[in-house]
Order: C-alpha cells, then structure tokens, then sequence
C-alpha cells in the first residue's frame, strides 16, 4: 500500500516539475513575502544558518534550498521524486549556488543518526503515509540541539475541504492534511517545540480567487498564486493579517487555520 502511494506521488510529482521554468522562480518571495506567514515565522526562529548543515527534506523545486544556500548554509535537497531533484540543482545553478541533491524517502532516511543542524520540510508532511515516522527520522538524523522545522496544511477547516475536493487536478489523491494534535506528538519526543497556525480570514483571499477573478483551482496553485502575486495582494492581506490575529485568541480557532507550522529542537 505505501509502495502504491510512493509510486503515485513520485509519478505526479516528475509530471509536475517537467512544466517548471526555473527562470520564473522568485526565490525569496517564498520565504519574504507578505503572503509566506509560515516561512517568516520558521525564520523567527531557526536563528543563522551560516556554515550549517541543513537538509531540505521534500524540496521539490528547491526554492528552500536555494534560500538557505545562499544564507551561507551548506544544504541536502532531498525528494522522492527524481525530477524535481533535478529541476532543484537547475534552479541553484541558475541562482549561482552550489548544494548536493539527491532522492529520499522521508520515512527512512538514508542519512547517519545526529548529521544535520537543521532539517527543513514544507508541505512533505501531508503527502506520506505515516507523519509520524517522518517525524522521528528528523529527529534521528538530527544533531543534539538541532532544529525540526516544518510547515503542512491542517485537515479541519471546512472551507478549505471544499477547496481540496475542487482542486483535484494539482494535488494527489493519497494526501492526508495533518491533524493539529500532531503538535503533541512533536513535544513528546522534542525537548523544546513552537508552533503557530496561519490563515483564517486571510482565507477571503482564496474566495476571492474563485468568486470574483473566476480562477478555477484546477487551473491555478492557490497555494503558488499568493506567492507569485504577493505585491498585488498585500493590501488586503495585511488587513486580514490582523484579524486573524485577533480570532486565534478565541479558543480551538487555531485548528481552523489552513497552516499549521512548527520549529523543535532536539
């Protein structure tokens, strides 16, 4: 059954970086934007990665490695899928850095116990069979004092769950969108663990995606769209911003975010 999964995701995803023009990636907008809350609160807290080793675990097309290259980290970009570890290297050749890549399954990693500074995952966890194992073989593979820091959609919000059940062409079958009390299981075996949820009312921004600029989700990754478009959107978001602000204060609306991210120190 995971072989079956494994499969599925390394085929869409070897599809999906075949349509990718590295020339169009705007590195820092995904870690800088107005629009990226779950990245600039990652950054908030992993402190300077110069001269540490980090492993981008899922990198897809390697924007996170890129990001942290050229920050001074020495990075492993790791992915199931072959063709997105190459469309990563592309993407450092043509950013003029330099990183190792390499296919990974996130489940067993093929790495040494206490090797990494830091690990890195965006949007992995929710494409496995099993986020737990996942988790642990971060753990295993970082040093004493090292760094878990990962961002994953959240299944309870039920906007969102209609979105998904739209958007059938751009994302794979199998994906499970975390529950948060994986939070919980990250503190039990981390010795200091921070989290935040992202996108509540900012969430209007996806409405008006699909109401008002008629863009079907099938024809366009909501999820890439608010990076790419972030100067056009950050009016209106920073407003939403500070709603949610407010609403995560109200009790179990957190759960209710698209987002969830996490940094845990070993």
């Amino acid at each position: 059954m995971q072989d079956d999964i494994f499969d599925k995701e390394k085929r869409f995803h070897d599809q999906w970086a075949s349509t990718i023009d590295v020339e169009g990636i705007k590195v820092r907008d995904y870690f800088e934007a107005c629009t990226a809350p779950e990245n600039r609160f990652i950054l908030e807290q992993m402190g300077d990665v110069r001269g540490k080793r980090l492993l981008d675990l899922g990198c897809g097309a390697g924007e996170n490695s890129v990001y942290f290259a050229k920050k001074g980290a020495r990075c492993v970009a790791a992915d199931y899928s072959p063709g997105m570890v190459k469309v990563a290297l592309q993407l450092a050749a043509a950013n003029g850095v330099e990183f190792v890549g390499c296919t990974a399954n996130a489940m067993a990693l093929d790495f040494p116990d206490n090797t990494f500074d830091f690990v890195y995952a965006s949007n992995l966890l929710h494409h496995l069979p099993d986020a737990s194992a996942a988790i642990l073989e971060m753990h295993r593979v970082l040093k004493p004092g090292g760094k878990a820091c990962f961002w994953d959609p959240l299944k309870h919000n039920p906007i969102i769950n209609v979105y998904r059940r739209m958007a059938t062409k751009v994302r794979t079958e199998d994906e499970a969108p975390l529950d948060i009390n994986i939070v919980n299981f990250v503190k039990s075996h981390f010795s200091r663990t921070t989290y935040d949820t992202f996108w509540l009312a900012t969430l209007v921004i996806f409405l008006r995606f699909y109401l008002i600029e008629k863009v079907h989700p099938n024809k366009e990754r909501y999820w890439k769209k608010i990076i790419i478009e972030q100067a056009r959107l950050e009016p209106q978001y920073r407003r939403l911003e500070k709603m949610d602000v407010f609403l995560k204060k109200i009790p179990l609306m957190k759960r209710m975010s698209w987002n969830l991210a996490v940094v845990a120190t070993k």
